[in-house]
């Protein structure tokens, strides 16, 4: 949508091919359906969220920014907000007036909408693209092609690997396909039995050995299978790669704002007021009610046990297990539950300053097709909305009245 609004201000016109049966059905779901459509810091901190290929996007970040999108939607009569994290959300707190937006300016901008038409080929003549045919035979001929299908992440919504196939067919080259900003799986059973579980203000590391390959303060939910939460899709965009070939171990810190010394006088002063209790009557007053069974029983602790029993190695244990709660990461969950897809068609072929394939003349992609991916903040729609915008300008510029733009 936004390469073909970017195509028509340029004066092409433009024709946008949809397989589904409504624009914008993952933009619909994103943000849990109110749609975190960028980040308002600075423009150098965009690259510092990006996972791959971050200075791929020097020239679409620049060229169209967080800031001028922010500006369009507002002009498009969609008011914005600012939440914590620099997270831009519409006022209404609904991603269908974000959507709506967009398509009353592909309405007034005089882009054709064709709703449930699927690209099966793109149209290639000698080394240029000159069009596409349809699943049903039908056959568009256009000065410019732009590949704007998504992904393969929440496949429900039209995310099928369409752009994969496409590109692949005219000789690129499409990277491993992972979901990332996905939950992880893990070991032990004992996630589950604190499923719902919410925690805020923890630390996140992950480590292969006694290397850290990844930390975070934030936000963690515990579910049946394993971990989820805003610090831990962070994680497996990090280290998902990795998950393939090797295990790898987790640690919570459940208080990272005190050391182990703060936190060992805290539960003595927290065991010398209630030493005639039991530990099953403490514990809650230290940690969330699911989580207390489990913190014992990893440290080996009875519940009936009074407080004036406990041995100072056994406050220790307490200790230590609230600094590092510790998991054996075994994978991630699949495509059907990620955000977005890690990988795509290699950037190396694509021309960063336009978009524009390097194999094929007249032939562009943008968005998650592309070999791109960001952390949560708003960072992945950004990428979607500069690379877009920066294809449709360049498509526009190839000296044709026609554009065709295919977009999720």
């Amino acid at each position: 949508m936004m390469a073909a609004l970017a195509a028509s201000e340029e004066g092409a016109l433009v024709t946008l091919l949809e397989k589904n049966n409504k624009l914008g059905r993952k933009v619909f779901i994103t943000g849990k359906g109110r749609c975190n459509l960028t980040n308002a810091s600075d423009v150098g901190e965009l690259f510092d969220h990006v996972v791959s290929n971050s200075k791929f996007l020097y020239s679409a970040f620049y060229e169209f920014d967080n800031r001028q999108v922010m500006q369009l939607f507002e002009q498009w009569g969609c008011p914005l907000k600012i939440e914590r994290g620099n997270r831009v959300f519409p006022v209404s707190d609904h991603s269908s007036d974000v959507i709506r937006a967009l398509e009353r300016a592909l309405r007034e901008r005089g882009v054709c909408v064709e709703l449930k038409t699927a690209v099966s080929h793109l149209m290639l003549k000698a080394d240029a693209c000159v069009g596409v045919q349809t699943d049903r035979g039908r056959r568009y001929e256009a000065d410019a092609v732009i590949v704007a299908t998504g992904g393969l992440s929440y496949p429900a919504t039209g995310s099928t690997g369409d752009g994969y196939r496409l590109a692949g067919e005219c000789g690129h080259t499409v990277t491993a396909l992972t979901p990332a900003l996905v939950p992880m799986t893990v070991l032990e059973e004992d996630a589950g039995a604190m499923q719902g579980l919410s925690l805020k203000n923890i630390s996140v590391s992950v480590w292969d050995g006694k290397k850290c390959l990844f930390e975070e303060f934030g936000e963690l939910l515990f579910t049946h299978f394993g971990l989820s939460g805003p610090v831990i899709l962070s994680a497996s965009s990090r280290v998902g790669s990795l998950l393939s070939q090797k295990r790898l171990r987790l640690e919570i810190d459940l208080k990272p704002a005190l050391s182990a010394e703060q936190l060992d006088r805290r539960f003595l002063r927290e065991f010398e007021a209630n030493s005639n209790r039991q530990l099953r009557n403490v514990l809650p007053s230290l940690y969330p009610m699911k989580m207390t069974g489990v913190i014992a029983a990893r440290c080996q602790l009875p519940l009936d046990k009074r407080i004036y029993e406990m041995r100072r190695e056994e406050r220790k244990r307490l200790v230590d297990m609230t600094k590092h709660f510790s998991y054996e990461i075994t994978g991630l969950r699949g495509m059907d539950e990620a955000i977005v897809t890690q990988g795509g068609i290699c950037v190396k072929e694509i021309n960063p300053s336009t978009m524009e394939s390097k194999r094929v003349r007249n032939l562009y992609f943008a968005g998650e097709v592309l070999d791109l991916d960001a952390l949560t903040g708003g960072y992945n729609l950004q990428i979607a909305w500069s690379t877009g915008h920066l294809a449709g300008v360049h498509a526009a510029g190839n000296g044709g009245n026609d554009e065709f733009f295919n977009c999720n």
